[in-house]
């Protein structure tokens, strides 16, 4: 099994076959171009989750929550007293993810590991708590999505040829050895490069294409930021055993992305590892759970 069998996958036919999938949510688009303007963010936000049933409930389900732990009685059932207890970071937060969820939901028919989604979800937590805690000029729901979609490559992949995919993933599992090294041997090319071009398509920023293209290359030094954030977050997702899979080897970290965020491995980082962990339970149970 192997490359010599496929026509060769450019950009081209990348884009092409991208067509046959779910429409990448347009939400995501419009909270990106949108996250230095908070009251035009706010408004697509509201509209976004008003005419999603799935997002209302989850928006109004935490709402209510929220009130119990406060001083409110009565039940909360509207979107815009939801959005003023929640607050514009988490209504973006259950945005990103919800829609972004039922995008690979419907793109999974063709056997898409299970792991897949929650994997995602564990590396974007872990991109956005490294903002945080370094400090870094990338706004937090920036990094989320950088995370959310660094393996969006993988998804179209097991489109375009689910048996030649899944064999691909195991045997990087079986060899030990990093799986686009083994998706470049078969397809002739790394989920990494395909999935910058998905994004390019579909008008996110340049910083996230470049550092979807580079999230397995440690020996990149580029001067965006997101780089070396995806690079670092998905050896520590694996690292955290976030996700129970077989393939989560703990793989060399690369000291050049530590440098870049400028990561120091001390006390503080034991704190940094406990707000990962308990947001990555927490997220993996709220959003895996059924709609209230």
């Amino acid at each position: 099994m192997g490359a010599m069998n496929l026509a060769p996958i450019t950009r081209e036919l990348v884009i092409a076959r991208s067509r046959s999938l779910p429409s990448f949510p347009c939400v995501v688009v419009e909270i990106v171009n949108t996250l230095d303007d908070p009251d035009s963010n706010l408004d697509i936000l509201v509209r976004a989750i008003r005419r999603d049933p799935l997002i209302s409930a989850r928006v109004i389900s935490l709402a209510n929550t929220a009130a119990l732990r406060g001083t409110r009685t009565t039940e909360i059932n509207d979107i815009s007293a939801a959005t003023s207890l929640i607050g514009l970071n988490r209504l973006r937060h259950i945005a990103l993810i919800s829609s972004l969820s039922t995008f690979v939901n419907g793109a999974a028919r063709n056997g898409l590991p299970n792991a897949y989604w929650t994997h995602s979800v564990a590396v974007g937590i872990c991109c956005e708590e490294l903002a945080i805690h370094c400090g870094l000029d990338v706004a937090p729901s920036m990094a989320l999505l950088a995370g959310l979609v660094h393996d969006i490559g993988q998804l179209w992949l097991y489109h375009f040829d689910p048996k030649l995919a899944h064999f691909c993933r195991g045997v990087a599992r079986d060899r030990a050895v990093d799986i686009e090294q083994v998706e470049r041997e078969h397809f002739g090319i790394g989920h990494g490069c395909v999935g910058a071009w998905l994004l390019e398509h579909w008008a996110l920023p340049e910083a996230m294409a470049e550092a979807v293209s580079g999230h397995h290359d440690g020996k990149i030094v580029a001067s965006n930021p997101l780089v070396a954030l995806v690079q670092v977050a998905e050896v520590l997702s694996n690292a955290l055993d976030l996700v129970a899979r077989a393939e989560n080897r703990v793989t060399n970290l690369s000291l050049t992305a530590c440098e870049q965020l400028g990561l120091i491995w001390d006390d503080s980082a034991r704190h940094l590892f406990g707000r990962i962990e308990s947001r990555a339970n927490h997220e993996t149970a709220f959003f895996n759970a059924p709609a209230p």
